[in-house]
């Protein structure tokens, strides 16, 4: 019975191509950033899918992104997969004392922040703004900023709607008197209410135990689905989407709820 292929082999094959692979010989890590970006939401996708065949395939892809920067790395003298593979195992068993050296069981927001200067270091500048609010919300949450239990984010989200409630009224009122173009300060006033609201939403998701962006994405998929089926009921009806008006899509919608 043949063996199965091995880490090893896999490091070895990337360590061919970039011998004899004008392409794969060509590249760094800038040159690699949106390959590496690319396979990351495409294993997301599968895993989303919950399809396995797609999944071990996308695996397979972005471990060949982390196999690729680390010879890269190694052959500019920097550091190797070695390297890298020591760095996890120490970071893994600091993340978990309690199991590695014998410490008392503390969460790894807490083990952070007695290194960190402020609650922005590390974390990437482009990453989504649902992720970042979460992650800047365990941070907080690490040194003893966070609600006791779910209630605290809820009313949060009801005074935040109520602030939001206001800045809108005082939006229509300028709209009425023609009072200021659509883009001042009051615009700017409504920005920053309806960011505090979001982000009070995905405190309440965070504190719920659910990811924002997993629960916005399963809306995503909900609304597509729903209104991909109000789409074939207006062609099969021969009806016109405009013309059935917002009374006549609403009824539709909840035609295609009950189906569901």
């Amino acid at each position: 019975m043949q063996d199965k292929p091995t880490l090893e082999d896999t490091l070895t094959l990337m360590r061919d191509l970039r011998k004899r692979c004008e392409w794969d010989a060509a590249q760094n890590h800038e040159s690699l950033r949106p390959y590496l970006i690319e396979e990351a939401h495409e294993l997301d996708e599968a895993i989303r899918l919950a399809d396995d065949r797609q999944m071990r395939e996308e695996l397979g892809d972005l471990l060949l992104q982390v196999l690729f920067h680390a010879v890269v790395a190694e052959q500019r003298g920097a550091f190797d997969i070695h390297d890298v593979a020591a760095t996890l195992i120490g970071k893994m068993k600091a993340r978990h004392p309690h199991l590695y050296s014998g410490a008392v069981r503390e969460s790894w927001e807490s083990i952070k922040a007695k290194t960190r200067t402020t609650i922005e270091e590390g974390l990437p500048a482009r990453l989504p703004s649902l992720h970042r609010a979460h992650r800047l919300q365990d941070r907080a949450a690490g040194v003893g900023f966070d609600w006791p239990d779910v209630f605290g984010p809820a009313a949060k989200i009801e005074e935040e709607l109520f602030e939001v409630r206001e800045q809108l009224a005082l939006q229509q009122t300028r709209k009425d008197s023609h009072s200021s173009p659509p883009h001042d300060e009051g615009h700017a006033a409504l920005e920053g209410e309806l960011g505090d609201l979001l982000f009070a939403v995905v405190n309440l998701c965070r504190k719920s135990g659910v990811h924002a962006s997993l629960a916005l994405d399963r809306a995503n998929a909900k609304f597509a689905r729903r209104f991909g089926a109000i789409e074939l009921l207006v062609l099969e009806r021969g009806l016109d989407a405009r013309a059935v008006g917002l009374d006549g899509l609403d009824a539709l919608w909840e035609e295609v709820k009950k189906r569901e």
